[in-house]
């Protein structure tokens, strides 16, 4: 019977992005255009409500309730350091993406360095994206999977295999056409299920334990789990280091991405996409905190049930709506933020994957000798073949099967987006000018050199590592520039910075 439920809320939820989907490309364009930019017409308001959906994901509606068992609410303390990161994306980086005109914001280091850092920055881009946006989508497709085909099928790879199948393959169908232009429009509608229905399960769980407001913030207050300032240095939940990992994760996983930065690039003009990325960045605090208190309450209910939560804290939160728990009917909003959740992520970072692979690889926008319908030609094959590259890190993701899916995000963004980092600091703050050729094995060595780093400091130092290996990366791409670079004259480099 749940299953049902599930698979009747998910093809329902799914009708409504086809409808907005058909309206997006009936009213809108078909064109490349619309896909990469949609016309630079989107309205900052929107774009600001969608962005929240896109930037929590269904990793925070899964995983962050249950950190609240392990880590507390020390979370928030990252959190208040992704403000001063969106602060900083909006004050530095956008100004200067929409000074230089760009549908690719990595098209800014080919104009900077040359067109084998340009290939690099993209090369990166790709790497970290289809990782990071399949290890969120696999842990969607793994929970859809255990509720509507393992009650049939059980719990073999070709049911997962065809769950995934069917996730990538709703997405694909209703951004091939119009992509950026479809993706802004269908993220207001899954910003809005994702919220609506943690309200859902916030309100169903504190009726569950017979709590009025009063009753729920006493629970949150006097549980051991509502600690959100951590001050031991030694702890890798430290305030200072979780704090300035926040500020970095956000210039990089933001502004460096661009998957986030292709929405914002569709306003109007400069100040609306600054408005909307301050926006949704001051929003980021309260909805994280949102959930790690319903995480608190999830607890507390198991605790007056008598009920054993799994050691997983990524299997919280399904576990217990597939016990029945706390009420039945809450399997539908569940449902709704599960699915508002893998496609308001999916869908941008398929659309971005396709954007950097045409235009910076291919540079399909720079080959004249392109029809527009040879031009979309390839752009729907590189965007199915995308599709495809997500199924196969899922399946990758399934055979890791790691506990921790936020934290194996921040931890790959931390190897993968560094040498970003790095390139994007060199190439703001310095009048230097390295060789083109050597940058791509700075980029590579960086990397390599932060893993053996992260491998010896627990042995010979006895520390441990958090996100602020970002830095430590960025710090190691930004030296090897610098010994390659020579001093170039300020008036050849005031166009690009």
């Amino acid at each position: 019977m749940n299953s049902l439920i599930v698979l009747g809320t998910l093809l329902t939820y799914f009708a409504l992005l086809l409808l907005i989907s058909h309206y997006s490309s009936r009213h809108g364009s078909r064109g490349n255009d619309a896909f990469f930019r949609a016309g630079h017409q989107s309205s900052w308001m929107m774009v600001a409500f969608g962005m929240i959906g896109a930037s929590i994901s269904g990793v925070t509606f899964i995983s962050v309730p249950g950190w609240a068992a392990s880590t507390g609410m020390t979370y928030l303390q990252m959190c208040m350091g992704f403000i001063i990161g969106y602060l900083i994306v909006a004050l530095v980086l956008l100004p200067l993406y929409y000074r230089l005109n760009l549908t690719s914001i990595y098209a800014y280091l080919g104009q900077r360095f040359g067109r084998q850092t340009h290939r690099t920055g993209a090369l990166f881009f790709l790497l970290s994206k289809l990782t990071g946006a399949s290890a969120r989508l696999y842990l969607v497709c793994l929970v859809l999977h255990e509720f509507i085909l393992r009650p049939w099928f059980g719990d073999g790879w070709i049911p997962f295999l065809f769950t995934t199948l069917c996730v990538l393959g709703l997405i694909w169908v209703y951004t091939r056409h119009s992509g950026i232009q479809t993706v802004v429009r269908t993220d207001v509608l899954q910003t809005a299920g994702l919220l609506l229905a943690g309200v859902g399960l916030f309100i169903a769980t504190a009726h569950s334990l017979r709590l009025d407001f009063g009753g729920v913030m006493q629970i949150i207050q006097e549980s051991p789990m509502s600690r959100v300032f951590e001050w031991d240095p030694s702890s890798k939940q430290a305030f200072w280091r979780q704090f300035l990992s926040g500020i970095f994760i956000v210039i990089v996983m933001t502004g460096l991405d661009q998957d986030m930065m292709q929405k914002n690039l569709t306003c109007k003009h400069l100040k609306d996409a600054q408005k909307d990325m301050i926006t949704y960045g001051m929003a980021f605090l309260p909805v994280n905190a949102f959930f790690l208190a319903l995480g608190i309450l999830l607890y507390a209910f198991c605790t007056q049930n008598g009920l054993t939560p799994p050691a997983s804290g990524d299997s919280l939160l399904p576990w217990l709506v597939a016990s029945g728990q706390p009420a039945i009917w809450v399997i539908i909003p569940f449902t709704i933020g599960i699915s508002a959740a893998a496609f308001s992520s999916a869908d941008s970072a398929l659309t971005a994957l396709t954007t950097t692979f045409c235009i910076d690889l291919l540079r399909l926008e720079e080959r004249k000798e392109l029809s527009d319908k040879q031009a979309r030609t390839i752009r729907r094959r590189v965007h199915f073949g995308m599709a495809a590259a997500f199924v196969g890190c899922i399946l990758f993701f399934r055979i890791a099967n790691n506990d921790n899916i936020l934290n194996a995000i921040y931890v790959m963004a931390s190897y993968t987006y560094g040498p970003l980092l790095g390139l994007y600091t060199f190439g703001l703050y310095t009048r230097r000018m390295p060789r083109d050729r050597y940058i791509p094995w700075v980029c590579m060595f960086s990397p390599v050199f932060c893993a053996g780093l992260d491998y010896c400091a627990p042995i010979y130092w006895n520390y441990t590592f958090g996100y602020e290996l970002l830095l430590f990366n960025g710090a190691c791409t930004f030296a090897g520039l610098w010994l390659l670079s020579f001093r170039t004259p300020q008036k050849n480099l005031s166009a690009v910075r």
